[in-house]
């Protein structure tokens, strides 16, 4: 298994931001997310610090759906960058954070009017704009409250990311924006303008998530600014603002061959300021969304194995004592995830074996057919890289609950979501009368 941040081996145990699994589990049980927060900081920091221009404004927004607590808004504040949310949950949770509202964006393709409403009534900063009925909506809410909203129009610009089915955003069918390629498009534009409680800032666009391919990237630049410039030619409207949405992707197995992610923003920087020549554009600002990559490497999940089952095929498995309820990726994407026996570090991996989980679905499986220590009943086993869509994505199936997620960094853990009891399980439900 990779290591990845503070994660270092001691006295043949797994040990991260300077603490041990076995002191982890002992404090908090398992399963449990763990979160290197000095290598958060880091990643966030890479992003910050590197996609800056003196040409134009840049922002870095943390894509939230990747991971969103209390505690990781108040973090993702504290390092300088701005954050956005999908839902009237994660828009809530940044308000619970204390989370300045200027600094918050908010997508969906399929916003509620109540979700609109908690936005301006909260004064979210910017509100990216699926589509025509969105901003029919959300103009008439503006008029009611008699405020005005900032928008960037969603937009596809047709670009394959060679990535996952699921995760790909920008094809000609997908359900996400406006395609640039429609003449309609401009239609919807001086729809935009023509309204009079919502100002349209720019324009948004996001190819796809997981993408080790460069190219991408850097056709999603040259696709904006031209769309940009034909924009600004038929409609007069100058575009102040282009976010190019994230999809930076990160190791996960040895599959993976991420983007050296410093030097490739730097590279997007250098782009974006020849594209902006170019076109002779008056783009006043850069925005990025990353996510996955700030928050993926920097989780690790523990679990408590609760036996080795030899079966009659001769195919083993390793019990954990958790599964597709805290990590329903492997089910979903067929993601592909490391583990080790956390508490036998130095030994040799000599059972090769499959890791499921507790819940009644022969699907539960965390990871095929790899190599581990030799495992018995009451072993740690960690899997790496479980910091983005875990615990965004966690279910109560087989009313399992929820694991609790910890911080740990300088040899200290802070635990910031608790687990769940099984009274938080039935807490809404209801008798039968």
């Amino acid at each position: 298994m990779k290591l990845f941040g503070t994660s270092k081996v001691v006295n043949n145990e797994l040990n991260i931001g300077g603490v041990g699994v076995q002191e982890l589990r002992e404090k908090f049980s398992t399963p449990l997310y763990v979160m290197d927060q000095t290598l958060l900081e880091e990643n966030m920091a890479i992003f910050r610090d590197n996609f800056k221009s003196d040409k134009f404004k840049t922002e870095v927004i943390y894509a939230s759906k990747a991971f969103l607590a209390v505690a990781m808004a108040q973090l993702v504040n504290r390092n300088g960058l701005s954050m956005d949310v999908v839902s009237g949950g994660e828009l809530f949770t940044a308000i619970k954070a204390g989370f300045p509202m200027e600094k918050l964006y908010f997508h969906g393709n399929n916003k509620t009017y109540d979700e609109l409403e908690l936005a301006i009534d909260n004064n979210l900063g910017t509100i990216i704009v699926d589509n025509p009925l969105e901003l029919h909506r959300l103009n008439k809410i503006c008029a009611d409250k008699n405020k005005k909203a900032k928008v960037l129009l969603r937009v596809n610009p047709g670009i394959d990311a060679h990535t996952h089915e699921y995760i790909q955003t920008s094809k000609f069918s997908s359900k996400f924006g406006e395609s640039i390629f429609d003449e309609e498009i401009f239609n919807i534009i001086k729809e935009f303008l023509n309204s009079e409680n919502v100002i349209l800032e720019g324009f948004h666009c996001h190819v796809g998530s997981q993408i080790f391919d460069e190219k991408p990237f850097f056709g999603a630049i040259d696709v904006m600014f031209k769309f940009a410039k034909e924009v600004e030619e038929k409609t007069g409207f100058a575009s102040k603002v282009i976010n190019l949405g994230g999809g930076f992707g990160i190791y996960y197995s040895e599959e993976d061959n991420p983007i050296a992610l410093q030097d490739f923003v730097t590279r997007m920087i250098s782009d974006l300021e020849i594209k902006k020549e170019e076109y002779g554009l008056s783009v006043e600002q850069v925005n990025i969304e990353p996510g996955r990559s700030i928050v993926a490497n920097s989780g690790t999940t523990i679990y408590t194995v609760g036996g080795v089952k030899d079966t009659f095929s001769g195919k083993k498995y390793i019990f954990v004592d958790g599964g597709m309820t805290d990590n329903i990726r492997p089910a979903l994407y067929q993601a592909k995830y490391e583990g080790v026996i956390a508490n036998k570090m130095l030994e040799t991996p000599t059972l090769c074996a499959t890791v499921a989980g507790k819940c009644c679905e022969s699907g539960d499986v965390l990871i095929h057919d790899s190599y581990f220590a030799e495992a018995v009943d009451g072993d740690i086993l960690a899997i790496a890289s479980t910091g983005a869509y875990n615990y965004s994505m966690s279910s109560n199936y087989n009313r399992i609950i929820k694991p609790a997620v910890v911080f740990v960094k300088d040899g200290k853990a802070q635990l910031v979501v608790k687990r769940e009891t099984y009274d938080d399980l039935v807490r809404n439900d209801l008798e039968l009368v």
